[in-house]
């Protein structure tokens, strides 16, 4: 990503960068020559100078690559022979031969190392792509966790016999947030209604409860507000993305070069902090939920979700999990651009801290799905307990996803492994792919549009 973002940027043509260059990198891309980059080193001011550094000295020869028919090596061959009386003449001939035998990643791929032009190198080194490049990956996940919560979440509200009277049309127009209604509308089509019942929503019907603990009731306007700060985030990225982050820039229609300050990471850097923020209220709530299902004097249903409790202890353990990464992630979540440190003799007075900006918002959206991953076992564990009454459709589907890859919980196992697999299933939106086509259904009947096909 880090590579293409880069290309993208120089072929904008502001960077005085040559199109030979250009196309040599486009080259290396083309046959997954990937430099090493190191994770760490950059405060995000002069752009990501260091990793983006480190970036071009593969392309030059200099350094490590790695390409899916090398792995990782050096870029290219370098043979230092010294004549010396200590090794005989068919040495320096086994040398010479070698030397030809054993391409390096660059020469693998008949790939020339860049020889820089005047002005290529500062061209070269300066941007924001390495904290954009794993700010795309931590929005798009974001994006597929956060709609894939709001069905775990009408899972466990189903497990916990809630009500759907919280989700009603009404209330979420009078507070029109894009995103609440959405989430709203969201858990309308998955629960109880006269497009798909639910035995277990008519079993309960006339109980006493009046109203749910808050991360059953209020998801819309929790996950709501997520789904927002995502897209904001998005939008901010989405120009960063395609934006000129160079200095100086070259404006060659008219042949002048100008020295700025778009280099400086302070936009992607804020914007990842508030999603760091914004994405772990989703495990927040999860956690709370999951405490729900394993808790009999909240939920009505066995201790930690598993018959003969004391001699199995079922669900305790991962809830413990959940608990831990929900509190790694608030320590995560505390902002990064709000620091700043003096580089470069006090030119660079100000910086953005964006590459650590970037990471650690990547790592929060990881924790969010483990943690959902934890409630999406629960919730489909607690069904297990109220059969044999059925649920919606939709959610029917979510629970007989989840059994073709982790077996019903009837005594105690290693759960990790249940764990990754539900966690591959968010993280390859399978759970969202299960109840989409109903979710369409649903807005079909009400004379709604479809969902975008890239939604």
């Amino acid at each position: 990503m880090l590579l293409a973002l880069r290309i993208n940027i120089l072929a904008k043509g502001y960077s005085g960068v040559s199109m030979e260059t250009v196309q040599a990198m486009v080259k290396a891309f083309n046959a997954s020559c990937l430099s090493w980059v190191p994770e760490k080193g950059t405060v995000g001011a002069s752009g990501d100078l260091a990793p983006l550094a480190h970036l071009t000295l593969g392309l030059m020869g200099e350094g490590r690559m790695w390409s899916p028919q090398c792995g990782w090596d050096h870029a290219k061959t370098n043979v230092y022979i010294k004549a010396s009386n200590s090794f005989p003449s068919s040495f320096f001939l086994l040398s010479f031969i070698l030397s030809f035998l054993l391409f390096q990643v660059l020469e693998c791929h008949g790939l020339t190392p860049l020889v820089l032009k005047p002005k290529e190198g500062i061209g070269l080194i300066n941007g924001t792509q390495m904290m954009s490049s794993l700010a795309a990956e931590a929005v798009e996940r974001a994006v597929g966790v956060a709609r894939q919560a709001d069905i775990i979440g009408a899972l466990s509200l189903e497990a916990l016999r809630g009500t759907t009277k919280a989700f009603h049309s009404d209330i979420h127009a009078v507070r029109p947030h894009p995103g609440q209604i959405e989430v709203a509308l969201r858990l309308r089509s998955l629960l109880h209604s006269d497009v798909f019942p639910s035995q277990i929503s008519d079993s309960h019907r006339t109980c006493d409860r009046v109203q749910d603990a808050y991360t059953l009731r209020c998801i819309p306007q929790v996950h709501g507000v997520v789904n927002d700060t995502i897209a904001f985030v998005k939008s901010i990225l989405t120009t960063e993305l395609n934006s000129a982050t160079d200095n100086p820039l070259v404006f060659a229609e008219r042949g002048e070069t100008i020295s700025g300050g778009n280099f400086h990471g302070e936009y992607p850097a804020k914007a990842l902090d508030y999603l760091a923020i914004g994405v772990h209220e989703l495990a927040s709530m999860s956690e709370r939920r999951t405490e729900r299902l394993v808790n009999p004097s909240l939920s009505e249903l066995p201790a930690f979700l598993v018959q003969d409790g004391g001699l199995n202890s079922g669900f305790m353990i991962a809830h413990c999990t959940a608990a831990a990464l929900v509190s790694e992630s608030k320590a995560l979540c505390h902002p990064s651009s709000v620091d700043s440190l003096s580089t470069s003799a006090a030119t660079e007075d100000h910086v953005s801290m964006g590459g650590w900006a970037a990471r650690k918002a990547l790592r929060v959206v990881e924790h969010v799905e483990q943690v959902l991953a934890i409630e999406l076992l629960a919730a489909c564990q607690a069904l297990e307990f109220l059969r044999p009454l059925k649920s919606t459709t939709p959610l029917e589907k979510v629970h007989e996803l989840v059994r073709t890859v982790v077996r019903p919980w009837d005594h105690d196992r290693q759960m990790s492994p249940d764990i990754e697999a539900a966690h591959t299933l968010l993280r390859e939106e399978k759970v969202w792919e299960a109840v989409r086509p109903y979710m369409d259904q649903y807005r079909d009947r009400l004379g709604l549009k479809p969902l975008p096909l890239n939604d």
